[in-house]
């Protein structure tokens, strides 16, 4: 069981209400959605729903103003010291089949 009831932003169809406590209790998201579907069709009103979207914090993190979740420039060219280059390939690595030069 998680210690801490967080909205997810992986697992959410509508603001990840049902993904966070879902992974809260450790059971699978779509039984806490089927509840609260039923719920919602019982009489319950769905004000429950958007009471807990206000109240459960996000589990992304907090970010400064100035940073965004663009990824760092660094990171586009990560592969060029590669040990073995693409143009040194013998096999295909998807089909395994040999490669013609």
């Amino acid at each position: 069981m998680n210690t801490q009831l967080v909205r997810t932003e992986g697992d959410k169809v509508l603001a990840g209400v049902c993904g966070g406590l879902a992974r809260y209790f450790g059971i699978d998201s779509a039984l806490i959605r089927l509840v609260f579907v039923l719920a919602v069709l019982s009489g319950v009103s769905p004000l429950v729903y958007v009471v807990l979207w206000i109240v459960m914090p996000s589990d992304k993190p907090a970010l400064p103003a100035s940073t965004s979740y663009a990824a760092p420039s660094t990171t586009i060219n990560a592969l060029p010291d590669h040990p073995r280059p693409v143009e040194q390939w013998k096999y295909d690595p998807y089909t395994g089949e040999r490669i013609e030069k």
